[in-house]
């Protein structure tokens, strides 16, 4: 099952508020997909592992601008109350690109434990 990272939101992960998340790159990814949302995929210390926070199912991935997030996607990504400018601001901050930048709207459902199966 692949890993994709929450480091940014693992509290919107945990009580699963956030149910969209937005990705450069990411072209793989289709609806079906299971993935394993953990704390961070990369930078472990020798014997440390990715730490397990959710499995999530992937519902929809379109590719669209970023600047084309709606204030409802804003809260969808787990920022209710904060506004798609924000979020612009922020996500464009974080991974160094550009409000013309295109991203992957990964929209996903969370999977219980015995749910899902093993990996596709």
């Amino acid at each position: 099952m692949r890993l994709i990272s929450f480091s940014m939101t693992e509290p919107q992960i945990l009580d699963r508020s956030k149910t969209v998340t937005r990705r450069t790159g990411w072209r793989h990814a289709k609806a079906g997909d299971l993935l394993r949302g953990v704390h961070k995929c990369m930078g472990f210390k020798p014997g440390e592992k990715p730490r397990t926070l959710a499995t999530v199912r992937v519902v929809e991935v379109r590719r669209e601008r970023l600047d084309a997030i709606t204030d409802q996607d804003v809260a969808r990504e787990g920022y209710p109350g904060q506004s798609a400018d924000w979020f612009v601001a922020k996500f464009c901050q974080a991974m160094r690109c550009t409000p013309e930048t295109e991203v992957a709207r990964i929209e996903f459902e969370y999977v219980d434990e015995g749910e899902g199966g093993g990996a596709r």
